[in-house]
């Protein structure tokens, strides 16, 4: 969940260590390079919140599709996942801290380094394939391939892995596999970037809040968990400036100074965006039920996200210290919404709003429907 604190510990370590050595490698941030670098982290905060709300709506609409031939309920974030997830976070957020205490970081640098290079080149294939396989010549057919894994069961055999791609398939994770490869070798804050913005959309797409008391729960305990762990120790500064991995977007304050070579960053951590984004999403879906032709939650809630982002911001600079971004970024995210919802009469139809309807709701109305029929 941490985003600029590391920033600031990570260049006030580098400006001590260039006065030991008697260096100026490092030039002080200008007005304009500070401006550029935060603009664009709260523009590549809310484009990937806005572009995964709107995947998500049409995610939703195919598990509906499914749910009604399978028969077989999507899988959401329960409200015991949601009230664990802090708990599971802490546990692995002091687990690294203690490996980078005990042991050199370079060793699980490397190994994330190869996670993240898979998990990154298949998010960007997720998220560039339509584009990609629309520029792929009429030249390259549109061959089918299949690579089924399947485990042999007493009454026949149940698939393990079933997928079906084709050539332009292929061709969109050759291209994905380059930026991968840029990474790898460069760690470019670019290729960086693009891995983080993938990883983001797709998060937001996919990972659903079934209804509101389950996003107010995952939401209020992270928000405590990100102000222990920044205000309370120094384990989440010390985990971010040591973690070399795309959980996180950079941009150069000095980019108008070094151009692309640029090194003095800021940083937002994914965090700060998927958690607020999937309970945003979750908005944009009520909305859309709400069959209004407007998404005021969704769209007042963005707004509220950018001045919480923005709050964050003027206060570290202000301060000049770490600061938990979900600190302010909850209770704006929040707040709003259920606001609006007292203003407009809403809150009993965001409250009662599901995504998929739980099982003890759909049985009273199935009975009901069969007292009915046997009258």
């Amino acid at each position: 969940m941490a985003d600029t604190e590391s920033q600031v510990v990570a260049q006030a370590a580098e400006d001590a260590t260039e006065k030991l050595n008697g260096t100026t490698t490092r030039l002080p941030s200008t007005f304009e390079g500070m401006a550029i670098a935060y603009g664009s982290l709260i523009i590549m905060a809310i484009l990937p919140i806005f572009i995964g709300s709107y995947r998500s709506v049409r995610h939703h609409i195919e598990q509906q599709k499914n749910f009604k031939a399978s028969g077989e309920r999507p899988e959401n974030i329960s409200r015991k996942e949601a009230a664990m997830f802090p708990l599971i976070s802490s546990v692995a957020l002091f687990g690294l801290y203690m490996f980078f205490q005990l042991f050199s970081k370079e060793y699980i640098n490397l190994l994330m380094t190869g996670y993240f290079f898979f998990l990154g080149v298949l998010a960007l294939c997720h998220l560039m394939s339509p584009l990609i396989t629309s520029l792929v010549p009429a030249a390259i057919p549109k061959t089918q391939y299949q690579i089924r894994f399947t485990k042999s069961l007493d009454d026949g055999v149940d698939d393990i892995i079933n997928y079906m791609f084709d050539l332009h398939d292929i061709v969109c994770l050759i291209c994905c596999s380059l930026v991968g490869a840029w990474y790898l070798v460069k760690k470019h804050w670019i290729s960086n970037n693009l891995f983080g913005i993938a990883f983001a959309i797709n998060a937001v797409e996919l990972m659903h809040l079934n209804n509101v008391v389950t996003g107010c729960i995952l939401l209020c305990g992270l928000f405590a968990y990100d102000i222990f762990w920044v205000f309370g120790t120094n384990v989440m500064v010390t985990v971010a400036m040591s973690f070399e991995a795309p959980i996180k977007l950079m941009f150069p304050q000095d980019l108008l100074d070094k151009g692309l070579g640029a090194n003095n960053f800021a940083i937002l951590g994914l965090g700060d965006i998927v958690v607020p984004g999937i309970f945003i999403a979750l908005l944009l879906r009520f909305d859309h039920s709400l069959s209004r032709k407007s998404n005021t939650y969704f769209y007042a809630t963005i707004f509220a996200y950018f001045m919480g982002l923005l709050t964050t911001l003027l206060i570290m600079h202000l301060f000049k210290h770490a600061q938990p971004a979900l600190l302010y970024l909850v209770p704006a995210c929040l707040g709003t919404p259920l606001l609006l919802a007292l203003v407009k009469g809403d809150l009993r139809a965001l409250f009662s709003y599901e995504d998929h309807p739980s099982n003890s709701a759909e049985e009273p109305s199935q009975s009901s429907v069969d007292s009915k029929k046997d009258k």
